[in-house]
């Protein structure tokens, strides 16, 4: 049936917390308000305040308290609202969660879910449309996903409470409105592993996120003009499915990373440098990028648009690869 991304990370939520008495919900308006994008509205009156937590505005605090919590025993998911907002909790994030298994020799498991809201395209301005997914994909001891689809919405979050690891779940704001298909039952999804969204032979569109449904729109645009696109959906960034990317690349022979993170220092410049290790002398044509705008994101919408990648820049930069 068509369920939204919203009402699956919901129902994911709701079946963990029926699921495993030690899953609690805790963050910023998660309770009371029902979360700042609804995502758990009603799961305060069906679980009560005790497995439905509202906190201060305290990122490092709530966050901390939800670490602590894991390390003792607990299974907490907690919502951080905005990416930016996590920037609070970095020292929490990097220095102890990550770490304090490899400090322990093993003794100490951290089974904390972190979700947070990414990305840009509703006009928030510079400090509410980060896409800093690399950030923490940059981070050992981490493990980072950013589920696209409706069903890896729902499925990555009931994967991630099972691991006995920190798991970083980044929800585009942008995929909220979304529906697809979820099948009853929901299918059980893995917390590793690329997917082909898109089957083609000639040049490979390497994304995650937001920008999946960017690069299938591009990729039918593409195909009316003869050129056919693979789509693949990297769906977790720590670790990288490295064999599912130079996989595509030496099927197609070309390759285009679409990334709503900035350029320099990104994403898609670490798997452009996986595939010239892994794939060089079987390219046609050298990798390459479509970036948001190395800018503070813009507030006016126009200059948003201009700043995002889109289909028209996906589908110019793929042309621009298929020429001889």
């Amino acid at each position: 049936m068509l369920t939204s991304y919203r009402e699956a990370l919901r129902r994911g939520l709701r079946e963990a917390l029926q699921e495993d008495p030690r899953v609690f919900l805790m963050g910023e308006d998660v309770g009371r308000y029902g979360g700042t994008y609804a995502v758990s509205k009603g799961l305060l009156d069906e679980f009560g305040p005790h497995r439905v937590r509202d906190t201060p505005l305290s990122e490092s605090g709530f966050v901390g308290c939800g670490i602590g919590a894991a390390i003792n025993g607990l299974r907490p998911v907690v919502e951080v609202m905005t990416v930016n907002f996590s920037l609070l909790a970095l020292d929490q994030i990097v220095n102890n969660a990550a770490t304090l298994r490899h400090m322990s020799g093993g003794q100490v498991a951290v089974p904390v879910v972190l979700r947070m809201t990414s990305g840009a395209g509703r006009q928030l301005a510079a400090q509410h449309s980060h896409s800093l997914e690399v950030w923490y994909a940059h981070v050992p001891g981490l493990r980072v996903l950013a589920p696209a689809t409706v069903e890896d919405a729902h499925g990555m979050l009931l994967a991630a409470l099972r691991c006995p690891d920190p798991v970083v779940i980044f929800e585009h704001a942008m995929l909220l409105n979304t529906e697809g298909e979820l099948p009853d039952p929901p299918p059980a999804v893995a917390l590793e592993g690329a997917a082909v969204r898109r089957i083609g032979t000639d040049l490979s569109l390497i994304t995650y996120g937001g920008s999946l449904p960017r690069c299938l729109v591009a990729a039918e645009q593409l195909a009316a003009e003869g050129i056919e696109a693979e789509v693949l959906d990297l769906r977790c960034l720590r670790p990288l499915d490295v064999a599912a990317i130079a996989g595509s690349v030496r099927r197609t022979r070309r390759a285009l990373v679409v990334d709503e993170g900035w350029k320099t220092c990104g994403l898609a410049a670490e798997i452009v440098t996986l595939l010239i290790e892994q794939v060089f002398f079987e390219l046609d044509a050298p990798p390459a990028r479509v970036c948001s705008a190395e800018v503070p994101m813009p507030y006016a919408k126009h200059l948003e648009d201009a700043a995002l990648p889109n289909a028209a820049r996906i589908v110019e930069a793929a042309r621009a690869l298929m020429r001889p």
